[in-house]
């Protein structure tokens, strides 16, 4: 009776080592998945970043619960995204055109890089908006990103979000 103990409690030992080895490799396929999901993305010049937090430079965190965001295609870059924060002169504060940082912009300068971390660290330069100098977004494998904006005559601002999944044909 006591060896069919043991072995019994032997057994429920080794299939729980076994349990979370398989959940473990299974996270690991998932997370590979969604890093080259990421890189496809990147490489392809066609992804949307999805702001869910902006830190304005003069004051805390302001948690975005509008669908603002950021798509990057081969030939357009959209910037829909709102802004609180210091506007320097010609800023526009009368003008309905000037609330936010929303334009489009179908020249711009697109230079990815991936870092030793597996992190992305894409600028991206319009060349045709008057008021945005420069987007820079750091991009992690899960596909979360962070973006910070340099405007002429705005503070810098920055935003906390992802990268939306493509839809699947």
């Amino acid at each position: 009776m006591k060896t069919l103990i043991k072995i019994i409690f032997a057994l429920f030992i080794s299939l729980q080592m076994v349990g979370p080895a398989i959940a473990q490799t299974k996270k690991q396929t998932r997370d590979a998945a969604k890093a080259a999901e990421v890189k496809k993305q990147i490489d392809a010049k066609n992804f949307t970043f999805q702001a869910r937090y902006m830190y304005p430079m003069g004051g805390g965190q302001r948690y975005l619960n509008t669908d603002y965001d950021v798509r990057v295609t081969k030939d357009s870059l959209i910037v829909f995204l709102p802004y609180f924060g210091v506007a320097y002169a010609g800023a526009g504060y009368n003008s309905n055109e000037d609330n936010g940082i929303k334009f489009t912009s179908t020249k711009f300068d697109y230079q990815p890089q991936l870092k030793k971390n597996g992190t992305w660290y894409v600028v991206i330069k319009p060349q045709d908006s008057r008021t945005t100098n420069q987007l820079a977004f750091n991009i992690s494998p899960n596909g979360s990103a962070d973006l910070s904006i340099i405007s002429t005559n705005r503070q810098r601002i920055r935003f906390d979000g992802y990268l939306k999944d493509k839809p699947k044909n």
